[in-house]
């Protein structure tokens, strides 16, 4: 069995040979030596030519695939092949197929038709599973094996009859009885009492909003049945090859929201995600970091593994620009300054047929004599160069709480504004301390907090009482613990936590709110200390907190806007609104100060700087996102130049250095 390559930044992508004539796959071996390829994805989308009827396998072609990678020395992360069924598999068993809210049939002709809850489809797909793992298991170019392919991407969720049986089955394990369901979902209200399991439906399109907790409970069924499906799946394999590590890409994206990685992360060899730079987002790049980050917290600090993103352009926004020069290589140096010890891309080769023939590839159509190419050669160089470094974990001082159920529910419907968006809050403070030099990690509520100096809690709606018994513990202890609004609201069950919000960080804070006002799409409120909020407000009464903003104009002038409690050795901070970026990004530069953390370096504007530390050392990563070359005080090594530098480094425009610090 071939080594995972541990001795340089694992470099490569999705490779589908099956989509070219048998004369190209010599040319793509001697291409991936040029580009310094040490590992590929094999086999995603595969199944039609692995079993091309029923029972019917053709293992030939993949076979000498994988002897040829062998021979060339390139690591294989061997696929399952289950994402997408074959034709033949939903033609003769249609009751596959997945179904959408309104009742529509969503029928095959693109990817992953099939229904998460079907027995039938996962009778096959574990077929297929052991075929591979029993041939393949000792195969001396396997590296690693892959289930599935993005874990409903396109068929969560389904409200076809087969969900349906299965959702009633989650409830009773779940609850136990009715009474028990009736009382979580609040049935009280409009006539919903449930006195037969067999009459819950899944939440399908209805007369008028539906009930919150009946969604909020359909997304953990969801998540559920996908993650029981992959455990499924990773059991077949063992059986065959109980040493070689399993993973699944997950899609740490802030547009993807449909399952809760918290929980499958547990379940990984190795944290894998797929990141792709959506241009349509205000700071497309600090969403880069931002999930960067969240990886490494799914990962437990650990490095991950950046299984997809694009060199240039992607083909599905409505309108898809191709990269500027060297953003090729800064985006994934972003990643590797993030924790990832992998860089992966979709696809080698770009497709010249098919939905993604216009996605980008490591191969562009141009070929080999583009400027494209090029950069992809020197990002494998520089990849080849970072060995060192493999295994190092990224220094954080700060931590920023994020929790999919959390964002299931406040998503919900009949909320104060639809217009809130979970992610905000905490994209906004990360950019903001990432601009100042600060690293985050991205964690859940549950996590271990005691080690950090602060806590970002933002736009936790849902929390359990647990959960803000930690955030509150943290800061007796003597962390800095800042509470957006809209925080603390609801219990597990999206249940409202009477006596004034912020409900379970009320008396954390001080703070006692009475309404919320949130606000309009484009309107703002003035803040007393010459700043403005956007997004939300709040009534606030404060018991015994310092009052360090308050509104200026509107039906809360003169109501706190922004409060400081000192609670032990720690502090809570209260944001009743969402503030400019000047006024928060003084704000949390006076809450970074008091509670000791220093910026990782001192850099201008536009530049970016993480630490990753390990027992021999620790490197400074500087990415220069801007068009003018800057300095930075540092001496040692640049892995990116190969050269010695220092005292004083200097970074081109649009570059990275990612210097060994002496």
């Amino acid at each position: 069995m071939r080594q995972w390559p541990d001795d340089r930044v694992a470099f490569g992508g999705d490779y589908n040979p099956e989509q070219w004539p048998r004369a190209v796959w010599d040319d793509d071996m001697r291409l991936m030596a040029a580009a310094g390829v040490s590992f590929v994805t094999l086999g995603v989308f595969s199944w039609s030519w692995l079993e091309p009827t029923k029972g019917e396998y053709e293992f030939g072609w993949l076979d000498e695939v994988m002897d040829l990678l062998h021979a060339h020395g390139i690591a294989v992360d061997l696929a399952t092949a289950t994402a997408t069924p074959p034709p033949w598999l939903s033609a003769a068993y249609p009751e596959i197929l997945p179904v959408d809210r309104e009742g529509h049939t969503l029928w095959p002709g693109s990817r992953q038709a099939w229904c998460p809850s079907s027995p039938l489809y996962r009778e096959f797909a574990l077929a297929l599973t052991d075929r591979m793992a029993q041939r393949y298991h000792d195969h001396p170019a396997l590296a690693m094996w892959h289930v599935s392919n993005e874990y409903a991407c396109h068929n969560l969720p389904c409200y076809c009859d087969t969900c349906a049986v299965f959702f009633r089955r989650w409830l009773e394990r779940r609850y136990g009885t009715l009474d028990a369901l009736n009382e979580a979902w609040g049935t009280a209200f409009w006539s919903q009492r449930y006195t037969a399991w067999d009459d819950v439906l899944p939440p399908r399109i209805t007369t008028t909003f539906g009930n919150p907790t009946h969604e909020l409970d359909y997304h953990r069924f969801g998540s559920d049945t996908l993650l029981d499906f992959h455990v499924a799946e990773k059991e077949v394999i063992r059986r065959h090859s109980p040493d070689v590590p399993v993973t699944t890409n997950f899609m740490t994206m802030s547009g993807f929201r449909l399952l809760d990685y918290h929980d499958w992360a547990p379940h990984q060899d190795v944290v894998s995600t797929d990141h792709y730079v959506v241009d349509a987002l205000e700071h497309p790049r600090a969403e880069l970091s931002f999930h960067g980050d969240l990886t490494r917290g799914l990962a437990g600090g650990a490095p991950w593994m950046l299984m997809e993103h694009s060199t240039s352009a992607v083909n599905w926004q409505p309108v898809n620009p191709a990269k500027p020069p060297r953003e090729t290589l800064l985006d994934s140096l972003t990643h590797v300054a993030r924790g990832a010890d992998a860089l992966g891309f979709f696809q080698w080769r770009q497709s010249r047929a098919g939905s993604e023939k216009f996605h980008s590839a490591l191969v562009p159509h141009a070929g080999e004599d583009s400027d494209r190419f090029r950069e992809v050669c020197e990002l494998g160089a520089v990849a080849g160069r970072l060995g060192e470094l493999v295994g190092s974990r990224v220094e954080a001082d700060v931590a920023v709480l994020w929790d999919y159920e959390a964002q299931w529910a406040v998503s919900g419907p009949c909320m104060p504004s639809a217009a809130l968006d979970y992610p905000q809050a905490a994209h906004t403070v990360h950019r903001l301390l990432r601009d100042a030099g600060v690293t985050c990690d991205v964690v859940h509520p549950d996590t271990d907090l005691s080690g950090y100096r602060v806590v970002v809690v933002p736009t936790l709606y849902l929390v359990s009482d647990p959960a803000a018994e930690r955030i509150a513990a943290a800061a007796a202890a003597g962390t800095h613990v800042v509470v957006t609004y809209f925080s603390g609201i609801s219990d597990p069950d999206d249940h409202v936590r009477l006596g004034g919000y912020p409900g379970a960080f009320r008396d954390l804070l001080g703070v006692r709110v009475e309404e919320l006002f949130p606000l309009r799409v484009g309107e703002s409120v003035a803040l007393a200390g010459g700043g403005s909020g956007s997004v939300w407000s709040e009534d606030a009464r404060v018991r015994d907190a310092e009052v360090l903003d308050s509104y200026a104009d509107g039906p809360l002038a003169g109501r706190a806007a922004v409060t400081r409690r000192t609670v032990g050795e720690g502090a809570a901070w209260y944001l009743g609104t969402l503030p400019d970026d000047a006024t928060l990004a003084a704000l949390l530069a006076r809450v970074t100060d008091e509670a000791g953390v220093a910026p990782v370096a001192d850099v201008p504007a536009g530049v970016e700087v993480t630490r990753r530390r390990s027992a021999s050392g620790s490197w400074l990563f500087v990415l220069n996102h801007t068009d003018a070359g800057c300095e930075v005080a540092v001496t040692g090594h640049d892995l990116v130049a190969g050269a010695d530098v220092g005292p004083v480094t200097t970074v081109a425009a649009r570059s990275a250095a990612i210097v060994r610090e002496a």
